[in-house]
């Protein structure tokens, strides 16, 4: 029997919150306030992956002097904990999730951020019950692109990676799912748009695009 759709893996940063948009202006506003500028294009290249440098080491480099980086993280929280407050699910996301689970579909979330983070803001969009399984950063040894936390998702939802869809914002996702052996789709996001998406198996505009058949067709 060949592969067919048994589960789908949602990452979350910048798929089902923009909270990659709030990263981005306030890590940016960090830099402005230090007469700097943050490079946007470095940024794109750091999305869905923890595998780069911190921001505090990039504004240190490029000022050429010391920072109190406990303090300037701080600053940064409260920025980020504002801009976060104000985000909601992004379109099609939730509606995507209800019309999988009533087909029976396993789902799951695969991210890079750590659990708190991941956990913290399913839960206060009333999300984290929606999902069988969670699998985060701070679980793997490295994040992606590595395909580790893809493998950890379906491990716990106890399906084949050949069975299971990844929906994906960034480059560094696609390519984690596709190294797990897993199908992709890549939503981009605010951030993300027009980057190369070429190593995925479908591309579309939003989640409002997606649907469990047309996901299914993808096998």
């Amino acid at each position: 029997m060949g592969a067919h759709l048994e589960a789908v893996v949602f990452d979350f940063d910048g798929l089902v919150l923009d909270t990659e948009w709030c990263e981005w202006v306030t890590a940016a506003a960090m830099f402005s306030a230090q007469g700097t500028e943050l490079s946007l294009e470095l940024w794109k290249t750091f999305i869905g992956s923890l595998e780069h440098p911190h921001w505090t080491d990039i504004l240190e480099e490029q000022l050429g002097r010391p920072i109190d980086r406990a303090a300037l993280r701080a600053e940064r929280g409260v920025l980020q904990g504002e801009c976060n407050a104000e985000l909601a699910p992004l379109p099609g996301v939730v509606r995507l999730i209800d019309e999988l689970a009533a087909t029976g579909t396993a789902l799951a979330v695969a991210s890079s951020s750590s659990a708190d983070w991941v956990h913290g803001h399913l839960g206060g969009h009333g999300l984290f019950d929606r999902f069988a399984a969670v699998a985060t950063g701070d679980e793997v040894a490295r994040t992606k692109p590595d395909p580790a936390v893809y493998l950890l998702a379906c491990e716990r939802l106890g399906v084949s990676p050949c069975d299971a869809v990844a929906i994906e914002d960034s480059v560094n996702g696609v390519a984690a799912a596709k190294a797990a052996g897993m199908l992709a789709v890549a939503v981009p996001g605010t951030l993300t748009r027009g980057m190369d998406f070429g190593a995925a198996d479908l591309e579309v505009g939003s989640c409002v695009d997606l649907s469990p058949e047309r996901l299914a067709s993808l096998f």
